[in-house]
């Protein structure tokens, strides 16, 4: 896959997101987000299994464990400053100030997770490629809901239209900016091989996809369309071989 078309496509799934937000009622806003997520949490999770836990611990390599669990509490010290908007919690007072603090959260997170995507795009294998179509579309498909959440947010502060789509555009380059820092950035940048770069993003991944998974019960129950999209989201991921 080229690059231009995965700058286009991680870039478009958050206008796809703002979009909805834009054209969607408000009353069909919060469903949209559940299913959306629910999707997503069960494509992570399976493709964490199936594909990157795999991909990374191929080499014999037995110490990533412990950088999957940074990613992890690194994920939760983000939340704790977005407020769980990687997984549907949209605070919404009326006429609030620009969430800065959960707009950089956002972002870092963003731009983790493009830096292995982007590091490993030169000079790839066959099996290289198979991972980062995976991861790829992995980012594309949380990143949807996030928007949707985000621009929910934004359109309840004080900001006109076209400033609501200028934040979100910005939001859109961040995981293309982590893709361009990974394509420049050499193993000797950071002192770490950046594999494990990828094993913190599948540590976030992990928290992330469980919170999904875990919070889409209501009353201890499982909503039927929520478990189709969950179910679908993990089918899909299966058949990325």
């Amino acid at each position: 896959m080229e690059l231009n078309v995965v700058f286009l496509g991680l870039f478009a799934s958050v206008v796809v997101g703002g979009g909805l937000v834009t054209f969607l009622h408000s009353t069909h806003q919060s469903q949209c987000i559940k299913w959306l997520l629910a999707f997503s949490g069960g494509f992570l999770l399976a493709i964490i299994f199936q594909h990157l836990l795999p991909d990374l611990y191929k080499g014999g390599d037995t110490s990533f464990g412990i950088y999957i669990l940074y990613g992890f509490l690194i994920q939760l010290i983000l939340e704790y400053f977005s407020g769980g908007i990687e997984h549907g919690h949209v605070h919404i007072a009326s006429k609030q100030t620009i969430p800065w603090l959960l707009f950089i959260s956002l972002s870092i997170h963003s731009i983790i997770e493009g830096i292995p995507l982007g590091n490993h795009y030169t000079g790839i294998t066959h099996g290289e490629q198979h991972q980062h179509s995976t991861l790829l579309w992995g980012i594309i498909f949380h990143q949807i809901p996030v928007s949707v959440a985000l621009m929910t947010l934004l359109f309840h502060t004080t900001l006109k239209i076209w400033q609501n789509w200028l934040i979100l555009a910005l939001f859109g380059i961040m995981t293309p900016l982590g893709v361009v820092i990974g394509l420049n950035m050499t193993t000797s940048d950071l002192g770490i091989d950046i594999h494990t770069i990828l094993a913190i993003v599948v540590g976030m991944f992990l928290h992330i996809s469980t919170t999904i998974i875990f919070e889409t019960s209501e009353n201890h129950k499982f909503n039927i369309f929520k478990l189709f999209s969950i179910v679908a989201g993990v089918i899909l991921a299966m058949l990325l071989y």
